[in-house]
Formats: structure tokens, C-alpha cells, sequence
């Protein structure tokens, strides 16, 4: 770190390992408050109060205004940064498991930093009692589904397969298709299979690079498969979210491998 960073550093440990500091820059971003209602809100005596509130002020976080507290510039974004620093704890611990044994090298950083948008995400998790949990489950999700962008990195005849009658029974409305070529040339060797590429909405990209990831993105879901670290699939465990902030995570992963430009053939059959 530089000399400025490091000085950063100390003043965002400083407040992170003080609760009353912390709980008093998430209450006053809320909307400004008096001692009275810090002191109703926070359960704690006004000495201990001011005495946080102080030590913010000295830090240029919190300014008083008559008998209102609230927060500088610096401390609103600080709050900010705050707030998603707790909501990707929370996302992440609450699916731990999934994020702890899974390659994450197929994500890029910018959105690994904004695994907040999928707080609301849960886990489907295939069981010795039933194997095909998390399968069935993906199934039944797309039959949900009028326009699918999906990221396929596996050749699975029962995923190609469903997608199929999906979309001829005019379930699936467009399906945007990204793939890698060998799973093409492994769908045009299944006479079954490579009418799927011959429809007309159906849109398919090829990348010419490895795709450890497996996402969907619909109008009222996202899910994703990854692979374990040793690079072999996992379908047991399957993660969903069908909140707005979801979508908007998973759309965003897509268009990242969407837009590899440099690693790609686009194919659109008409």
C-alpha cells in the first residue's frame, strides 16, 4: 500500500471495529438525527453517543447542524462502501458453501465485488435421496421462461435437448446462445440436436477460450452452476435469485463474455 492507502486503511478499521461507530454513520446516512433519537434508536446513554459522535466528527465523517448529526460528504460515501461491504459479507456467508468450493476464476473482479446483488440469491442442493434436485429444478425454471440468454460450457444432451422443445413449442420466445466451439461441433454431430442452431430465434456465440461457468439469465431468474477447483462440473448444487438486483448481476456476466470480442465468432443463423 502507499502511504496515503495505508492511512485509508486505518481510519475504515478504525470505524469498522467500533459497533457504535459503525451503527452511527448507518443510522444518520438513514436521514439526519438529533441525540434524542440516536439515543432511542442505538439503546445506548448519550455519553456514549456523543463521545462516538465526536471521534466522527474529528475524522470529518459527521458535522452538527443546530442539534441534528449528519453526515459529511466523505462520510456519506463512506456509509455507502459500508453498506455493501456488510451486504457481500451477508451474500457470501449466506451461500458459503457454494462460493467456498467453487473455481471463481470465471468471474471477473468487477463483479465478484458486487456479489451484493445477489443477497437475496438461495442454493438448490442435489442429495443422496435426490440426485437430480438441483437438474429438476433448472428444468422446471425454464419452463417459466420466455427469453433465455444462457452461458453454456458443457456438452449435455438433456439441456440441449429441453431447450429444443422449448423454444418449437414456442415456450421460449429467443434464446441467445454462448458457447464454446467444440460443444457446437459436438451438437451438428446429433442429427437430434443441431436443429436447435437452424432456428430462427436462436442466436449463438462461440468462444474460442474455456468457460468454467454455467448461467442463465430469464425475465424472472437467474441461476448459476460453476466448477469445482480441480476444473470438473458440479450440477448438484444450484444457485437462483429472482430479485431485480440478480438480474441485473447476472446480465452483467453475460455481457462480459458477450463482449470478448477478441475471442469469439458470432454466428446468427437465420
Amino acid at each position: 500500500m502507499s502511504k496515503n492507502e495505508n492511512h485509508e486503511f486505518k481510519n475504515i478499521k478504525y470505524i469498522l471495529t467500533s459497533t457504535m461507530r459503525t451503527k452511527l454513520i448507518i443510522s444518520i446516512y438513514e436521514k439526519e438525527k438529533n441525540l434524542e433519537e440516536l439515543r432511542n434508536e442505538l439503546k445506548k446513554p448519550s455519553a456514549t453517543i456523543l463521545h462516538g459522535l465526536k471521534e466522527l466528527e474529528n475524522l470529518n465523517f459527521v458535522k452538527k447542524i443546530n442539534k441534528n448529526y449528519s453526515l459529511t460528504s466523505n462520510g456519506y460515501l463512506l456509509a455507502v462502501n459500508m453498506l455493501k461491504l456488510i451486504e457481500n459479507w451477508y451474500s457470501i456467508n449466506k451461500n458459503e458453501i457454494f462460493w467456498n468450493r467453487h473455481d471463481l476464476k470465471c468471474i471477473p473482479k468487477d463483479l465478484l465485488k458486487k456479489l451484493y446483488q445477489l443477497k437475496n440469491s438461495y442454493c438448490i442442493n442435489s442429495t443422496n435421496d435426490d440426485l437430480s434436485k438441483a437438474l429438476t429444478t433448472y428444468i422446471e425454471l425454464l419452463g417459466e421462461s420466455k427469453n433465455l440468454k444462457i452461458i453454456l460450457p458443457i456438452f449435455s444432451e438433456i439441456h440441449i435437448e429441453n431447450l429444443l422443445n422449448l423454444v418449437e413449442k414456442g415456450i421460449i420466445n429467443n434464446l441467445s446462445l454462448i458457447t464454446r466451439k467444440e460443444i457446437i461441433e459436438s451438437i451438428n454431430e446429433h442429427p437430434k440436436f443441431k436443429e436447435i442452431l437452424n432456428l430462427n430465434n436462436v442466436k449463438v456465440t462461440t468462444l474460442n477460450l474455456p468457460i468454467n461457468i454455467f448461467l442463465t439469465c430469464s425475465d424472472e431468474f437467474i441461476s448459476l452452476t460453476l466448477f469445482f477447483k480441480d476444473g470438473h462440473y458440479d450440477d448438484s448444487q444450484l444457485l437462483i435469485d429472482r430479485s431485480e438486483e440478480g438480474a441485473t448481476w447476472g446480465k452483467s456476466l453475460f455481457e462480459y463474455y458477450l463482449g470478448k470480442e477478441d475471442d469469439k465468432e458470432k454466428m446468427i443463423v437465420e
